[in-house]
């Protein structure tokens, strides 16, 4: 118990059947406009394409990276943004992924308030309770915790806030039919049979943040194929979560099945002290796996930022509208290379190697991508810019040999990595 006491789980019947119903009837639209894509990722420096299909839905220019691959959110409808979705339906399913996402934070606050795991205090969230109130009971109501319980209460200056390790900005939604795959791992550690997903931790995540998924099995479709060798300890027909303490193969793994409408918790730092995986079950599988990701190097306003800050460094002539940089000290020209390989390879080749999936949903990346290709252009005339100003004579030696020295290193790094997304 202790070793996964931070792990919670609820059945389908404690969630509201409007819910429900809203989400599922979500999660079909999307399998029926093809909105699910399966992923090619980087491991070790070979490309693998996931078995399982995936679609990132969330907060409007919010992306999610893992195994070297940026996802880019389908923005869910956000009050402020003006975001063209294909059709009704896609709509409506990004509006079921949002309620979700709001019902799951406010479970992930009470489960958080039942294990004291921070200083409890009234908590207000009035954005998340007027969407919710159809759904969940409000925040504002005050956590209760005895005497003898706040005095063990961990100091709440040594964790972040409680609103920012439980206010999920997307959403990555998983799609897989397991008789549809050729070969699926077996679970090396316990036998715990068929992995849909192989033992990790969730990446680039807010320390101690709280990950919320949310279960939808098609069950019926194919319980009929049951298999007549049955694994010890799980049906093999069910498809289960596994958890087991992280690099410990000693310790007893823990397996939870997982019914059409079940949600689990992985609270607090429980998803960097253990792995988890996904084990298959005989029926196709939906999941809403809600994260609050990192996003400090992963939003759009941030990108945006690192390219106001390199093109200060270009000036245009007013009078013929040359263009020229405004310093060639060291530091300034790298700092504004490595803008421009960030630009490059983070984000448009992230984008446009994915081919055209997001247009599936909305055409909402289109304008940013455009606006950063600009940027991009930019940002080349003044890597040509550099090369043509060490090249004069009048530079004095010393600090032009340091520039070239430190220009050189980055532009190997870029033509490395231009090798390599050009191969993949």
């Amino acid at each position: 118990k202790t070793k996964y006491s931070k792990l919670i789980f609820r059945k389908s019947d404690t969630v509201p059947e409007e819910l429900h119903q809203m989400v599922q009837e979500g999660f079909l639209t999307l399998q029926k406009h093809n909105c699910f894509f399966q992923d090619l990722v980087r491991i070790k420096g070979k490309d693998f394409v996931t078995p399982v299909s995936r679609i990132l839905i969330g907060n409007p220019g919010c992306t999610y990276k893992y195994l070297n691959t940026r996802l880019f959110t389908v923005p869910w409808p956000t009050e402020g943004y003006d975001i063209k979705y294909c059709s009704p339906q896609i709509h409506d399913a990004c509006k079921a992924l949002i309620r979700l996402n709001d019902y799951l934070h406010i479970e992930a606050v009470k489960a958080l308030q039942g294990q004291n795991l921070f200083e409890t205090k009234e908590i207000k969230d009035t954005t998340v309770i007027d969407r919710e109130q159809n759904f969940a009971t409000s925040l504002t109501e005050k956590g209760s915790v005895s005497k003898d319980q706040s005095s063990s209460c961990v100091p709440e200056d040594d964790y972040i806030s409680l609103k920012n390790r439980t206010s999920y900005n997307l959403t990555l939604l998983n799609y897989m039919d397991p008789l549809q795959m050729l070969y699926l791992k077996q679970e090396p550690y316990f036998g715990m049979g068929n992995m849909a997903v192989s033992w990790h931790h969730d990446e680039n995540l807010v320390e101690r943040s709280t990950v919320a998924v949310y279960s939808y099995s098609c069950e019926g479709s194919a319980m009929e194929e049951r298999n007549e060798q049955k694994l010890k300890g799980r049906d093999p027909a069910v498809w289960h979560v596994g958890l087991k303490v992280a690099w410990d193969i000693e310790t007893p793994g823990l397996v939870i099945p997982l019914h059409q409408g079940d949600f689990y918790l992985m609270l607090d730092d429980l998803n960097m002290t253990h792995q988890h995986c996904v084990l298959a079950g005989f029926s196709p599988r939906f999941s809403s796996t809600h994260r609050v990701a990192d996003c400090s190097r992963g939003t759009l306003e941030y990108i945006f930022g690192q390219c106001e800050l390199a093109l200060q460094n270009l000036q245009t002539d007013s009078d013929s509208m040359a263009l020229s940089l405004k310093s060639l000290e060291t530091a300034v020209v790298k700092q504004v290379e490595e803008i421009h390989n960030e630009v490059e390879f983070e984000w448009l080749r992230q984008f446009w190697f994915q081919g055209k999936r997001y247009l599936k949903c909305s055409d909402w990346w289109l304008k940013p991508m455009a606006k950063l290709e600009e940027f991009w252009r930019k940002m080349e005339i003044m890597t040509s810019l550099v090369l043509s100003e060490v090249g004069k004579e009048e530079q004095i030696e010393e600090q032009r040999n340091e520039t070239i020295s430190c220009f050189l290193l980055v532009l190997t790094e870029r033509q490395r990595l231009r090798k390599e997304w050009t191969a993949r």
